[in-house]
């Protein structure tokens, strides 16, 4: 008999009927659709044009609280076709309708898989990603019609694009940014699904992984690493032409034997889950759309291609985190002017006098933040620039060879950390003709993690990125370095993640090497020393004692950085700046935001970031600490960016652009006021107390007149003690009373006061 639609529909009509009609007795609605849906789709195959034998629904999952799993994953010669996601009769097939909290979750997960079929019985819709391609409904109902159901010739349409559907390959870096975030996102969120599972193999890894790299990472933390470290690696796979379709372990090792640091990632990541069944969705997708991925046609030969890759990725991926980790990667035109000032330092005979610069053997250059190696790029840019300049075009390749061993740069995360090796061996490949011999001195580590910390017994498989561990840690303790440069990541509020540099417990943070920033108390900073706990804040402090503090025979150099400005005059880093004059001979200061706080976005130098910035270049020669360093500050002209960075190509050390600030150790890295201004009082001469406010983190205490604070506070004082704490709402954590409760005694607030 020959199949037509009308004899197919009627067949899973009548299929369908038998099986809901016992739904009380045998389960879930949609759970008696799945064996009539499995046959209706191999009868969509034939009459699609296609051999049913070449065509697979393979079940997944059932179990109702899963959200990342879809109800069939359907293969077509064995390559992965997309996803069939099944509701029960009469929820429909357009989850963007859906009210129930568990179906709009799992809607806003799933919406990452590029080709998705829903289907309640009675509607069928075709997704790619959020975009809706077709739409189709039944005539008739699944639950009553039997074989009077009927379906529109268009049902064809929907299951032949289905079934047909090939990956596209990305034409631009942004699009392969946009396109791998939303898979990494929902192998992310099927990571975490797992590991809240009990997924045996991921709880094991997610015990390495803590060993490996990040003993404090949480399980959502952990997902968020996982997620990216697979899909970097196999971005960094496509680039080096390995093929994917054959398997995530013979990626790896192929990937092992060019990239040992991320093939390891990789192999380490999935060697454990490859063959269960725990990730299959995610990760057979992200094979099979990344695998068409072509990176020459996506990059043009254009080096900047992947300046802002990362950016874009995380923009989809997940923005908040980007805030979080103060990723804003450096536009080439200020790392280009931080380069050639620290170039024109080192290379100044009043100075350092290394006439070649940066190209100096003696010049060992770290980015503590490598973010995509932007810094590191320039750097070698600008060593070519000056070998070929001085010594010509054929003493290049040796000279590059030769700065890869005194380059250094610390990445704590894997996605940034894989873009900037891409970026940096395929710059290296072009300076040198093909001819590098050197592997660049890249670690994935956290420069602000204890260099000292012993290294626990790992197995075997994590030897590569345990080895590099311990190289970046005996570089952190042992090796000098001359210049430290980048722009470090910004977070207010951090304490806590200064590691080493911070203190990692309450009696370490007497003797850490932060410690010697904090103002003392006459000095009268108050509560804004909490400044200090700023992420860039500990970026400083390291770079600053690892350049000028760490090695009394190597105690010269320079440090670089574009951050946030507020330590340029802010009360609370009256010490750092303080250790900056005392340490330093020069200092040099570019204010990047004359526009002030939350200027208009055209006018950023970082364009998602309101605060203002600025570059600053601490310089020590010889070891003088009696002596203020000399301070010279300049701003750069108020307006559109682009005016910035033209201004920005066009400074030198020497030109009568800067001004020179007070020589006061305290005093603000700024130019004194001028006229009446500086003879008036500051306002902390005007008043006893000078806090930053209260926070209450109760609303009982705020009211409008004093009679309802009088009231509510008798209220409190006269109640039972089984009432006292409701009443007061004290604070909690996990459950249990925190550090503000009704029994506590507060032995200091404002002056001659003391309470309970």
């Amino acid at each position: 008999m020959t199949l037509t639609l009308k004899s197919a529909i009627a067949a899973f009509g009548t299929a369908a009927k038998a099986k809901l009609d016992n739904v009380a007795a045998t389960g879930e609605p949609e759970e008696q659709l799945r064996s009539p849906l499995e046959a209706l789709v191999l009868d969509m195959v034939e009459l699609c044009g296609q051999p049913r034998a070449a065509v697979t629904c393979v079940g997944e999952s059932a179990l109702a609280d899963l959200k990342t799993r879809p109800d069939f994953a359907v293969t077509r010669a064995k390559a992965l076709v997309g996803f069939i996601e099944l509701k029960a009769p009469g929820k429909g097939a357009d989850p963007r309708r859906y009210k129930n909290p568990h179906d709009r979750q799992q809607w806003e997960k799933l919406q990452s898989l590029p080709n998705l079929l829903y289907t309640d019985g009675n509607e069928f819709s075709l997704w790619h990603g959020d975009e809706l391609a077709a739409f189709v409904r039944l005539t008739g109902d699944v639950e009553r019609s039997g074989k009077a159901l009927a379906a529109p010739d268009e049902l064809v349409a929907l299951f032949n694009d289905f079934l047909l559907w090939e990956p596209e390959p990305p034409r631009d870096a942004r699009q392969l940014a946009r396109q791998s975030a939303r898979l990494c996102r929902f192998l992310r969120d099927e990571v975490t699904e797992q590991l809240a599972a009990g997924s045996p193999a991921l709880t094991a890894l997610a015990t390495g992984w803590r060993k490996m790299l990040f003993p404090e990472a949480t399980d959502a933390q952990f997902a968020d690493g996982y997620a990216q470290a697979v899909t970097f690696g196999l971005l960094v796979a496509r680039a080096r032409g390995i093929r994917l379709a054959d398997g995530m372990d013979r990626v790896a090792k192929e990937l092992g034997t060019t990239n040992s640091l991320i093939g390891a990632a990789l192999r380490i990541v999935t060697q454990e889950v490859e063959d269960e069944t725990s990730l299959k969705t995610s990760l057979a997708t992200l094979t099979r759309v990344l695998d068409v991925v072509q990176w020459e046609a996506i990059s043009k030969g254009d080096p900047d291609a992947w300046l802002y890759f990362y950016e874009d990725f995380l923009e989809v991926y997940d923005n908040a985190l980007r805030k979080k980790t103060g990723s804003y990667y450096t536009p080439p035109e200020v790392v280009a002017a931080m380069v050639r000032l620290v170039d024109e330092a080192l290379r100044s005979p009043a100075r350092f006098g290394l006439p070649r610069g940066l190209a100096a053997g003696e010049v060992t250059v770290a980015d503590p933040a490598v973010g995509t190696g932007t810094f590191v790029l320039g750097t070698l840019t600008h060593i070519a620039q000056t070998v070929a300049e001085q010594e010509g075009e054929g003493a290049v390749p040796a000279a590059i060879n030769a700065a890869l061993a005194r380059l250094i740069a610390f990445e704590l995360q894997l996605g940034p950390f894989a873009v900037a090796q891409l970026r940096i061996l395929a710059e290296v490949s072009t300076l040198t003709g093909g001819a590098s011999t050197v592997t660049p001195r890249m670690f994935v580590t956290d420069t602000l993690g204890n260099p000292q910390v012993e290294e626990e017994w790992l197995p075997h498989t994590y030897a590569p990125i345990a080895e590099s561990r311990r190289q970046a840690n005996e570089i952190k303790m042992r090796e000098p370095i001359t210049v430290v440069l980048g722009n470090p990541p910004y977070k207010e509020k951090a304490k806590g993640l200064g590691g080493w540099v911070e203190g990692e417990n309450r009696e370490a943070e007497k003797t850490a090497i932060l410690s010697h920033w904090m103002p003392p108390r006459e000095w009268g900073a108050g509560a804004h020393a909490k400044h200090l706990r700023n992420l860039y804040v500990y970026f400083w402090r390291w770079a600053t004692y690892k350049v000028f503090d760490h090695d009394p025979a190597a105690d010269t150099g320079i440090v670089c950085f574009i951050t946030v400005a507020g330590f340029l005059n802010g009360p609370g880093f009256q010490k750092m700046r303080d250790y900056l004059r005392r340490r330093a001979n020069e200092i040099w200061v570019i204010d990047c935001s004359p526009d002030g706080h939350q200027p208009d976005v055209p006018t950023r130098i970082f364009q998602g970031v309101q605060q203002p910035v600025c570059i600053v270049m601490a310089s020590r020669v010889k070891p003088d600490d009696d002596t203020p360093a000399v301070v010279r500050f300049r701003a750069l002209p108020v307006g559109k960016r682009e005016g910035k960075f033209a201004a920005l190509g066009g400074i030198a050390l020497g030109d009568a652009g800067w001004v020179e600030c007070p020589a006061d150790w305290r005093a603000a890295f700024l130019p004194a006021s001028s006229g009446a201004w500086p003879t008036f009082p500051a306002l902390d001469d005007l008043f006893v107390y000078n806090g930053s406010g209260v926070m209450p983190g109760r609303t009982w205490i705020i009211a409008p007149d004093a009679d309802s604070l009088r009231r509510r506070w008798d209220a409190l004082v006269h109640a039972p003690k089984d009432r006292k704490e409701e009443l007061f709402q004290p604070h909690m954590r996990k459950g249990q009373l925190g550090d503000k409760h009704s029994m506590k005694t507060v032995r200091q607030g404002l002056k001659g006061h003391e309470s309970r």
